[in-house]
């Protein structure tokens, strides 16, 4: 089948098309990483990035999604504001830890006297009761801009000692293809991040991290056959060598996609909000890095190729 879909679709020769769609999914958050050392934030930042406030309450309850929903619920009518994460915790899962942004002691008071309302909860007036509000923190945002910082090393250092293995492995054309392919990965999930207002927390670098790891390993199939192909089909041009290479290794990334978007989907389906924050980014990101590694990353060593031989 893909055999006769490759001689009606070259996919080098329809470049053009296919990076102007690829851009306009990473537009957004290309633009609104740029927009970042000028003050202008469109992201949602979870309080480990910006500060906020946790509180770690007992509910002497079993904990299941429906209920961690129903307590953010009440958490957010006091509030006013969306909860940034919520989460079952201890033994037993009774206990659930909230995340919001800074609240002051008045608001945080009435927060837990809400759910001590709902829920019965002891406030620990009694004489003998101990209160189910087991603790109350304020995350330092000065810990925050370490993370910050952390999250774009790590990304900055993956990529280059990526960029450093493929150069070693092809040459430093296809590097940069693999490069440029990735970007738009990480732009595609951060626009995501933005229309979403998924919370950036600490599992962004962990999001982030893993599609590059994904995306890189999807390309370097592509490449594979590629570098194969170059010495099998000597009398074809680059471009339709390219085009054979992709084709043949569409079964393979179209199956290696689905299968991981199996899992994380039922992720996303039956897990709490904060494994669901988690696996929203990585659906995107996987479905991007499908498309990057099919449509773009040979296509974008097929262009440099072209321009070496002009020169």
């Amino acid at each position: 089948m893909f055999q006769k879909m490759s001689e009606k679709l070259h996919i080098p020769n329809k470049f053009p098309l296919f990076v102007t769609i690829g851009a306009l999914f990473a537009l957004i958050g290309f633009v609104s990483m740029i927009l970042l050392p000028f003050g202008i934030n469109f992201f949602n930042y979870d309080i480990d990035f910006v500060g906020g406030t946790m509180m770690n309450v007992e509910m002497h309850e079993q904990l299941d999604k429906a209920a961690l929903d129903e307590i953010a619920g009440v958490v957010e009518e006091v509030t006013g504001e969306k909860v940034s994460s919520i989460q079952k915790s201890g033994d037993g899962a009774t206990q659930v830890i909230i995340k919001t942004k800074t609240l002051d002691t008045q608001t945080r008071d009435a927060v837990f006297q809400a759910l001590a309302a709902k829920y019965e909860l002891s406030d620990g007036s009694a004489e003998g009761s101990v209160s189910d509000l087991l603790a109350v923190d304020n995350v330092d945002p000065v810990m925050s801009n370490d993370l910050r910082n952390a999250a774009v090393t790590a990304a900055v250092v993956a990529i280059f000692l990526m960029l450093v293995y493929i150069t070693i492995r092809f040459d430093f054309r296809s590097g940069l293809a693999a490069v440029l392919a990735l970007l738009h990965d990480v732009c595609v999930m951060l626009s995501a991040y933005v229309i979403l207002q998924i919370p950036i927390n600490m599992t962004f670098i962990a999001a982030i991290l893993t599609i590059l790891g994904y995306s890189i390993n999807a390309t370097i199939v592509v490449f594979d056959r590629i570098r194969e192909n170059r010495k099998l089909l000597r009398k074809q041009s680059f471009d339709d060598v390219v085009n054979v290479s992709i084709w043949q290794s569409m079964t393979r990334s179209i199956n290696t996609t689905l299968t991981t978007l199996f899992t994380i989907v039922m992720i996303l389906i039956l897990g709490v909000p904060s494994l669901q924050n988690f696996a929203l980014p990585l659906v995107v990101g996987i479905v991007a890095g499908l498309y990057s590694s099919v449509f773009l990353s040979g296509s974008f060593w097929a262009k440099m190729y072209r321009k070496k031989k002009k020169a």
